[in-house]
């Protein structure tokens, strides 16, 4: 199929092409090894059709949330992806989410749409997948009509979806599932805070947990967008994998569903000389700057989204569908969702084991240690998926320092 394949496009295609599948998708994409940089480092952003490998993962958790969305909501879905690329997403939508009505795809460059077309139809998918080339600010704002939104928006541009956030809220049903992608964690992680206070709304803090406050910026962002609207926004799932960070996210209808969304965006602050963290709810409700473990000033990151980032039953179920469905990488997704499921209700932030350690001048600690003895002592303390050195606890950190410490002494 792969030779075959490489016939029948090499007329058609002015770049160079192979076929691979991904789960239930075959596909053909830019030839990945031309895009590598060194062994190991794939650079998509110099592909002439926009196709991340290592997004598969990112796929696999869109399928599994759909799929979960779908099955709660018990009716047929419209779905749109605004930047399709290669149309590997909506290709796996498709096939693997059950009751799917119609997939819009979309892209700007004529060389996507033209891949996107090929793949469509060698998967079979002509009647189920409409393709449209257009600016994705237009498509959207084009189905902000009732009768036209969409029940799910995938937003998975290159950088931020910061700027396409307006017209997507406007483009969901009531009710509706939007998902988000963003890769540009400098800005998110405050080595560009300037750039992130633009694009997000929120100041950022550079910080052991700086990819928590991402995601929290993020949400942020999409609920000043949506509340504009009289739309709220509720989080039914979130992750922070590899280079990226991903929102999975219910829009709901009504003025007090945006207020109330609204309520839900507060503070925090961190002590860089101590690692003591504080955080309040409320958009007036400032923290103080003063720390009160060593006295020395705070950093402030917000406005931040300081509510859950996971709803336990919607994770509970993509675990659940995760066993039976084909995916590209099981084990990492099965892995991900039970770390995920033992640190829901746990409260924002996390500590860096190795952070304490410098921070106390101590050798190594085990994590696992660690959390046993911040349980022993009545705290919540469990693992985290954003650091597999992190610790997701409501102890104090001078606690934290305590046990440390005391587990150091016995250690040696």
């Amino acid at each position: 199929m792969k030779n075959q394949s490489r016939h029948q496009v090499e007329q058609v295609f002015p770049f160079s092409t192979e076929a691979l599948r991904e789960a239930s998708a075959v596909l053909l994409v830019p030839r990945l090894e031309t895009y590598f940089k060194g062994r190991r480092e794939y650079i998509p952003s110099r592909t002439p059709v926009f196709y991340n490998p290592l997004m598969a993962f990112n796929r696999d958790l869109a399928v599994l949330a759909i799929r979960v969305y779908q099955r709660r909501i018990q009716r047929s879905l419209d779905v749109c992806e605004p930047f399709t690329g290669c149309g590997v997403r909506g290709i796996r939508f498709a096939k693997e989410v059950q009751n799917v009505n119609h997939i819009v795809l979309n892209d700007l460059n004529p060389q996507a749409i033209n891949l996107t077309r090929f793949n469509v139809e060698r998967n079979g998918l002509s009647e189920e997948i409409t393709i449209q080339q257009m600016d994705a600010h237009a498509l959207m704002s084009s189905h902000a009509r009732p009768k036209k939104r969409f029940d799910v928006i995938d937003l998975d541009p290159f950088g931020s979806p910061s700027p396409f956030l307006d017209s997507a809220v406007r483009a969901i049903k009531k009710g509706g599932l939007l998902a988000l992608t963003a890769t540009d964690m400098a800005p998110l992680c405050g080595v560009k805070p300037s750039a992130c206070v633009r694009k997000y709304l929120g100041k950022p803090l550079r910080t052991e947990y700086c990819h928590e406050v991402a995601v929290r910026l993020l949400l942020n962002s999409l609920v000043l967008a949506a509340a504009k609207h009289d739309l709220g926004v509720t989080v039914f799932f979130s992750h922070s994998t590899d280079h990226y960070i991903r929102v999975y996210t219910q829009i709901l209808h009504g003025a007090q569903k945006a207020n109330d969304a609204i309520g839900r965006l507060g503070y925090l602050v961190h002590c860089f000389h101590c690692l003591n963290r504080k955080w309040t709810i409320g958009l007036s409700n400032f923290p103080p700057r003063t720390c009160a473990v060593c006295g020395g000033e705070m950093a402030v990151a917000g406005p931040l989204w300081m509510d859950s980032l996971f709803d336990s039953d919607f994770c509970r179920e993509m675990l659940e569908e995760a066993r039976s469905v084909e995916l590209g990488d099981r084990r990492r997704v099965l892995r991900l969702l039970n770390v995920i499921l033992t640190e829901v209700g746990g409260p924002p932030t996390y500590y860096v084991v190795d952070k304490i350690s410098k921070n106390l001048g101590l050798p190594g600690l085990s994590k696992a240690a660690l959390i046993e003895k911040l349980i022993e002592h009545g705290f919540h303390a469990t693992e985290t998926h954003f650091n597999p050195r992190g610790i997701r606890s409501d102890a104090p950190i001078d606690c934290v320092k305590r046990f440390a410490e005391a587990l150091s002494i016995h250690a040696s």
